[in-house]
């Protein structure tokens, strides 16, 4: 389920979505997915893990961020997956 308008989107749908993908939602999945949605606001596009991780570093120094922690939080490609829970448009990214 892709949801091409963003405003559109809210956490009720975002909780669908994830269910679909057989995710159950965690204060760290959410963190996640409000810096997507931030930083694609903010760029306009889709950032790579690197910047994600450099982010959510800054952001949320609760959690040892690193690209091992989000394939576990998004088992099916951190970017991809984590992007289509936050409602942002699709993307020909293969993580």
């Amino acid at each position: 389920m892709q949801i091409h308008k963003k405003n559109l989107w809210n956490e009720k749908l975002a909780i669908k979505i994830s269910s679909l993908e057989n995710i159950i939602l965690t204060a760290n999945h959410w963190k996640v997915i409000y810096t997507l949605r931030f930083l694609y606001k903010k760029y306009n596009i889709h950032p790579n893990l690197r910047i994600l991780i450099y982010t959510l570093k800054k952001k949320y120094k609760d959690v040892y961020w690193d690209s091992i922690i989000l394939f576990q939080l998004f088992p099916n490609g951190t970017i991809k997956q984590a992007s289509n829970i936050a409602g942002l448009p699709k993307n020909n990214i293969c993580l």
